[in-house]
């Protein structure tokens, strides 16, 4: 993902709450709550973005990958 500022993942995926990680995990792809959006941004990973032309808040292929791959401990590279 091209962010501009990558680093490792865990970095901000360790400050997150169980719960949302698991919530992330669960729901994956899915419209992400504002609260759990704000979670992630401020623990230092990346920012859901609006749909286009729909509503709620997602997170690009990239990241939806990553947590996949997080999740299936296959070692994935990092978003920030």
């Amino acid at each position: 993902m091209d962010s501009g500022k990558e680093t490792a993942g865990t970095q901000w995926w360790s400050r997150l709450e169980p719960a949302t990680r698991a919530w992330l995990v669960s729901n994956n792809g899915d419209a992400v709550p504002d609260g759990i959006a704000a979670e992630v941004l401020a623990a230092g990973g990346p920012a859901a973005q609006p749909a286009g032309g729909g509503s709620g808040l997602y997170y690009p292929d990239e990241v939806i990958d990553w947590i996949e791959e997080t999740a299936n401990g296959e070692g994935a590279s990092g978003f920030t």
